[in-house]
């Protein structure tokens, strides 16, 4: 059940035929995120293992600094401090930043477009109704002078 589970959450992410390339893009950065995070917390309690004050000596402790550190959120409960754990902590903040900023900016994206397109309805609704008025009219001036042409 649980390949099953990640395999549409992949194809949601990034798989289907006609979303947009910013969707797509947002997708895909988000699993590398997700991958960045899980492959940093092994990493990072590889990088401290044995490391004098060290606090980040376990798989789960590590899982929950990566994802304050993605998040941006640090609350300073869980730090590294071996040189490559602080190289691990750089990679993890830069691709979580990056990815809340391209998550953003396709959301973003998103509901601009769908402004535009329900813009650009109304304006197509707004000039058939004057174009509709119009037609109106020159049928009214036409049976107008029609009458008056009869009566004389």
């Amino acid at each position: 059940m649980l390949p099953g589970f990640f395999t549409r959450v992949f194809a949601v992410l990034v798989g289907r035929e006609g979303r947009s390339l910013h969707l797509k893009a947002a997708g895909g950065a988000t699993i590398v995120l997700v991958l960045v995070m899980l492959a940093g917390s092994w990493a990072v309690v590889t990088a401290e293992q044995g490391a004098r004050h060290a606090n980040l000596t376990s798989y789960p402790k590590a899982l929950w600094w990566s994802i304050e550190t993605a998040t941006t959120v640090g609350y300073g409960d869980f730090f590294p401090v071996t040189p490559w754990g602080r190289v691990v902590g750089a990679v993890v903040m830069v691709v979580g930043i990056t990815t809340y900023g391209m998550v953003t900016a396709a959301l973003a994206t998103w509901f601009v477009g769908r402004e535009d397109r329900r813009r650009g309805r109304a304006h197509q609704l707004r000039e058939e109704t004057v174009q509709a008025l119009h037609a109106r009219f020159d049928q009214l001036e036409r049976l107008l002078t029609g009458e008056r042409g009869g009566d004389r």
